[in-house]
């Protein structure tokens, strides 16, 4: 479930009434937890957020925290608890012990556990149904390592002699669910120590020979086999470093004291005292005021001033609640913010949120501030690196031309009419216009008086006779207006080559249908437009999905080809384009006409 890495769709905050009911859905889903156990892995007070993964997996999170609950079906009510919720929790669920350290390497590695496996204690085998969630441990640690739905019940185990498979592991330590939290918490301080990361030289236990050679000869052809490893096992467990791990996972051990839980940084901030939570959101808001906010970009809604500007300029492991300073709200901060004449607000009343209009850069706080540099952090830096690898195969973008419409516009600011400009370069042009004619409205910062010049530029010709010109626009549309006034353009680069294409960016259209004998058809065209040879690609999707393609023109379309595969591969195929061309998803459209 969460063995490769996966982008989030949407990340959002519960409500009190959601938060009610994952309260409500995980008492029920683990009965033996107390309300002292439901409080530490879904505190009351504290905000809960909800990811959701194109797999349809469900993590719900303390805000700034860890994910303590998934569920994998996206349905709401089949939940486990994650590791990080174990670690604060041993006793959420029941779990199997296994026999040995050497198991534990194999379900670190995502394998399945058998029940050769397990270790039975003295009072005998455990009780259980088919499709419960159980955890895993190894020997004298109560720090769990994974967790898993069982396969049978324990009468049919027992009938089977206690072979086969017991749990089908959903999450382990060290996957990708773990990893979403930058592993900043692990019971034992120095557990990475002695770790093998990564080696280039590892060799897999389910693709390569020697490897499978000698899981069999220690799994499956023994009676004793503990993990399954043919379907299930991540091809990058590592041989050299297991012994390591191994020896980690024995001395997980569970904190004494819950403050170790948290990094030092942390603790110092939460002990912040109001007045010092009132003095870090007023730093924070003139840092965003001097680094990331635009004149252009105004008017901004509270909430999106809060997420795209306030929080992110907060110092590195602080968290920033406005709860906890003297103000309670954001709006009434906000406010106070006016009042002293920093800025420009005000409610709206439609939306019930206050807007911010203007800055007052000439505020004495804001003449004496002196903003921070932020130093990108490494793993930033290495994230930003392995993206640019994949863009650089294909760069695609929207460009705009000046037209005949805008030309006065262009003058009067002495821009180049002959060149490509992007949409903010585009809106660049329009702003200065009004900046140097001094056109923003009196009276509400918001709006922009439409001189002759300005409302010929972006409505003449466009409005129905004997309809009134408008005098004014909202500064939001006066860049789209402008941009819709413009001819648009697009720009393809790939390697050396790069081409300049009138009219917008066209898609990529991949259709799955039936064929004589109820066969499956993959029809991928479009490519041409992202400078793909159809010729190459069939050759090589042919070798990828071993199956049968060919090429064909488009009726109609000189010059236009189709690439056509054997059977239903419209998600593999997607994914290929995605990942080895670079091609943007929302360039992709997918068809399904098989689908009744």
């Amino acid at each position: 479930m969460f063995k490769k890495p996966v982008d989030v769709k949407t990340v959002q905050r519960l409500s009190g009434a959601d938060k009610k009911k994952l309260r409500r859905t995980a008492k029920e889903r683990f009965p033996q937890a107390s309300d002292a156990d439901l409080d530490a892995i879904l505190p009351p007070k504290g905000e809960i957020t909800l990811a959701k993964y194109p797999n349809h997996a469900l993590v719900y999170a303390i805000e700034g925290e860890f994910p303590m609950i998934f569920n994998i079906d996206a349905r709401g009510h089949d939940l486990f608890p994650t590791v990080y919720a174990l670690w604060k929790v041993p006793h959420l669920l029941p779990a199997f012990t296994l026999k040995g350290g050497e198991v534990s390497r194999y379900v670190i590695g995502g394998a399945d556990l058998m029940f050769p496996g397990i270790s039975i204690p003295p009072e005998g085998f455990p009780s259980f149904e088919a499709g419960q969630p159980w955890a895993v441990k190894v020997p004298g640690n109560p720090a769990p390592i994974a967790v898993g739905i069982t396969t049978m019940c324990s009468t049919e185990a027992l009938k089977a002699g206690l072979r086969g498979k017991a749990l089908r592991i959903v999450h382990y330590y060290r996957d990708m669910l773990w990893d979403s939290a930058d592993g900043r918490y692990v019971p034992n301080e120095g557990f990475f120590e002695d770790i093998v990361v990564e080696d280039p030289n590892f060799v897999s236990t389910s693709q390569s020979p020697d490897s499978t050679e000698e899981t069999t000869e220690a799994t499956h052809d023994s009676e004793d086999a503990a993990v399954g490893t043919s379907d299930t096992a991540d091809p990058g467990i590592q041989r050299e470093g297991t012994e390591e791990i191994t020896d980690g996972v024995n001395e997980l051990k569970l904190p004494e004291d819950k403050s170790t839980e948290q990094a030092p940084d942390e603790r110092e901030h939460q002990n912040l005292t109001t007045e010092e939570i009132d003095s870090l959101l007023d730093k924070c808001l003139l840092q965003a005021l001097y680094t990331s906010i635009k004149e252009k970009e105004l008017p901004i809604p509270g909430s999106t001033l809060w997420s795209n500007h306030i929080l992110p300029c907060r110092p590195p492991g602080v968290t920033l609640d406005i709860k906890k300073s003297s103000h309670k709200k954001l709006s009434k901060w906000l406010q106070s913010k006016s009042s002293s004449g920093l800025i420009s607000a005000k409610e709206d009343k439609y939306k019930k949120e206050v807007i911010l209009l203007g800055i007052n850069r000439k505020h004495p706080d804001y003449v004496a501030f002196k903003p921070e540099k932020r130093v990108q952090e490494p793993v930033e830096h290495e994230k930003a690196v392995a993206e640019s690898s994949v863009t650089k195969q294909l760069e695609v973008a929207e460009i705009y031309k000046p037209s005949s419409h805008v030309k006065p516009i262009f003058v009067a600011v002495e821009a180049d009419m002959e060149k490509y400009y992007s949409a903010s370069e585009a809106s660049d042009i329009v702003f200065r216009y009004v900046e140097k004619e001094n056109l923003v409205k009196p009276t509400d910062k918001a709006k922009v008086i439409l001189d002759v010049t300005l409302c010929d530029a972006l409505y003449k010709g466009a409005i129905k006779k004997g309809t009134a010109y408008p005098t004014e626009i909202h500064k939001k549309d006066l860049g789209s207006t402008f941009l819709n006034r413009m001819q648009v353009h697009h720009i393809v680069i790939r390697g050396t080559q790069e081409v300049i294409r009138k009219g917008a960016i066209k898609t990529i259209q991949i259709m799955t249908e039936r064929r004589q004998g109820n066969k499956k058809m993959t029809r991928l065209s479009g490519l041409e437009c992202f400078l793909m040879d159809p010729d190459s690609l069939a050759s090589e999707l042919q070798k990828k999905f071993a199956c049968s393609t060919t090429t064909a023109e488009l009726p109609g379309k000189k010059g236009q080809y189709e690439v056509l595969v054997q059977g239903g591969v419209i998600d593999d195929l997607a994914k290929h384009l995605v990942d080895h061309y670079g091609v943007p998803k929302r360039y992709i459209e997918v068809y399904d006409k098989t689908k009744r």
